[in-house]
């Protein structure tokens, strides 16, 4: 967690301070919440995690705040969304985080950290509403090669739904799991059906070429907002729904052998 908080931190800092014409040495919401966080993540760096550690930097927050009170940019948004981020992610202070963006809705309602949020919680949602026992909605698309793709053609079938991408360091991982999966019980009703989540199609027709995926893919050139992962709140990869023959999920997220083994089960061999 503590990683992901100082990406986020970065991320945050680089988007604020990337604009054009913007002088570095201008005093700016983005420069300043730049310099803030520059010193959230030296101490973050030493191992100084706590609010007592931090108060310095949380007054600032509030003293930037302060100064920018009536500059409603997405810039200011963004400090207090930081600050949200910080007590919610490292302080572990669920009720003050939740206070701050439900202050970040109410003060800055049209800012593009809101409409991340909404974002983020729609495939929340939808992410809640795919248990396993719940049937996986239909959906009816073309794959790579332009032939009809839909849960319908694979009646009967056991299928995994795979959400991943040639650049995901920890999909191409699982691969071999996959694919052991895929020869030891394609033969008996396995089936599986990716969603890729990539931009360059040459990169995916080389990369499944390359790894004897045989099975149908999704791809849409879009990246992160692939139709078929928007549609079903996927916002991390590998994400994996695993559906019997009924298109009822019985499995998600299965790594490693424990793929094979879920299979074999649902295919009665086990």
């Amino acid at each position: 967690m503590k990683t992901q908080l100082l990406v986020a931190l970065t991320v945050g800092s680089l988007l604020l301070t990337s604009q054009p014409g913007l002088a570095a040495e201008q005093d700016t919401p983005a420069t300043e919440l730049k310099e803030l966080i520059t010193k959230v993540q030296a101490k973050l760096k030493d191992g100084k995690r706590s609010e007592a550690d931090l108060t310095a930097e949380l007054k600032e927050f509030d003293a930037l705040l302060a100064k920018y009170k009536s500059d409603k940019s997405d810039d200011v948004a963004q400090i207090l969304y930081m600050k949200a981020s910080l007590y919610g992610q490292v302080l572990r202070n669920e009720t003050m985080a939740d206070e701050l963006m439900a202050q970040l809705k109410s003060e800055f309602p049209d800012s593009r950290q809101v409409a991340n949020l909404k974002k983020q919680e729609e495939a929340k949602r939808i992410q809640d509403s795919l248990a396993v026992g719940t049937k996986f909605p239909e959906f009816n698309e073309k794959d790579l090669d332009g032939k009809p793709l839909s849960l319908a053609n694979y009646k009967g079938k056991v299928i995994l739904i795979d959400f991943w991408a040639v650049w995901c360091g920890p999909c191409v991982k699982e691969l071999p799991h996959v694919l052991k999966a895929y020869e030891k019980h394609h033969d008996s009703g396995f089936e599986i059906i990716g969603i890729s989540l990539d931009q360059d199609k040459g990169k995916l027709e080389a990369f499944i070429k390359e790894n004897k995926m045989p099975w149908q893919q999704f791809f849409d050139g879009q990246g992160w907002k692939n139709k078929l992962s928007t549609q079903y709140g996927v916002n991390s990869i590998p994400a994996t729904y695993l559906l019997d023959g009924e298109g009822t999920i019985i499995g998600k997220n299965l790594r490693g052998d424990a793929l094979e083994t879920a299979v074999a089960k649902a295919l009665g061999k086990s």
